[in-house]
């Protein structure tokens, strides 16, 4: 019976590209669009304090990304721990409750999104037969870095006394929770080490834990994570879990993402994500962005049917992207020219 159920999640991912026509698109930036709608983030839970403070702006954001097209909608739960929460002053209850909600909020604004088609605004497939487009829950997950929320999640950087069950206790109750709360997949976002990717498999595979996820690793130049082992070595760990429905790279510079989606095919046959940042880099210390020379939101979009033809299936973007963006990488995966997909920014 084991064997089953890791089959049938292994095809989760390559059924739901099926539905979708081969290729589907992801939402983009969260924490940009919650402050174009009023949120105030400056806060170490980030895009997570506003499960508490403003749940109706994460809902707005979902809404949003729906849209325009994507296929995948990620929670706000990057940043929301339990021991984050705890340091704010809430209960481990609350801080559990919180989790569920992100889920939930994620769930209810896919219901609404439906609930608000009407027949002349669904999809229709090759065959011109009407159909409502699929989507999916992801469950987002960021690292331990992003808990600590001192720019270690760039550098990956945790210090001696960090090991891989350190890891594995920190994350272990919070992917519990979020494994129960009705998402599709469990997406472990920004991983910048191999040591956390890891702790990760190591998680998936504890009995409790039985839902699909995939692994999205961020690179500083195209052919290490932050703390400097090779993607591909991390890879092939994500590649060794068969829970693992999917690999990719977010929260990189779309230059690099060409050559990383190379490498990425040289070890693993599962489906390849990408969603990167705009093209703007950011400064953990300062907690800014900087301009990136001979690279913008519009180049981004140019680049998605690059990566399509080199072997990715999923698309989307991270950081400083908007709905925009996603409105151009549907259009582009749509067949229309990328001139047709300029953004309005």
């Amino acid at each position: 019976m084991g064997s089953l159920v890791k089959e049938e999640t292994s095809s989760l991912m390559r059924e739901f590209l099926e539905k979708c026509g081969g290729y589907a698109v992801v939402d983009g930036g969260f924490a940009t669009e919650l402050q174009r709608h009023g949120a105030d983030i400056n806060d170490p839970l980030w895009s997570a304090k506003c499960l508490i403070t403003s749940p109706h702006l994460v809902t707005k954001v979902h809404l949003d990304y729906l849209e325009s097209g994507a296929n995948i909608i990620l929670t706000a739960s990057y940043q929301a721990t339990i021991q984050g929460f705890v340091a704010k002053g809430l209960s481990v209850e609350e801080a559990e409750g919180l989790l569920r909600r992100s889920v939930e909020i994620t769930c209810e604004a896919r219901e609404i999104f439906y609930n608000r088609c009407t027949k002349g605004s669904w999809d229709f497939d090759h065959a011109g037969k009407a159909s409502r487009r699929p989507v999916l829950v992801a469950a987002s997950v960021g690292s331990y870095g992003a808990y600590l929320a001192d720019g270690s999640e760039y550098s990956g950087n945790y210090g001696d006394n960090v090991s891989k069950e350190t890891l594995k206790d920190f994350h272990r109750r919070r992917v519990q929770i979020l494994t129960k709360s009705g998402a599709d997949l469990i997406a472990f976002e920004t991983i910048p080490n191999k040591l956390e990717a890891e702790a990760y498999v190591d998680l998936l595979e504890e009995k409790d834990i039985d839902i699909p996820a995939w692994f999205s690793f961020t690179s500083n130049d195209g052919v290490t994570v932050p703390h400097g082992e090779s993607v591909i070595e991390c890879a092939k760990v994500a590649d060794s879990c068969k829970k693992v429905v999917a690999i990719g790279i977010n929260c990189t510079a779309p230059r690099y993402i060409h050559g990383l989606i190379t490498s990425l095919r040289q070890v693993t046959c599962k489906p390849i994500i990408v969603y990167p940042n705009s093209g703007e880099v950011y400064d953990g210390l300062t907690k800014k962005w900087i301009k990136s020379e001979g690279e913008s939101e519009e180049d981004f979009v140019s680049y998605v049917s690059r990566w399509r033809d080199e072997g990715a299936s999923l698309f989307g973007g991270c950081c400083r992207t908007t709905p925009n963006t996603i409105r151009g990488i549907v259009k582009v995966l749509s067949g229309e020219s990328p001139a047709a997909s300029k953004l309005k920014i």
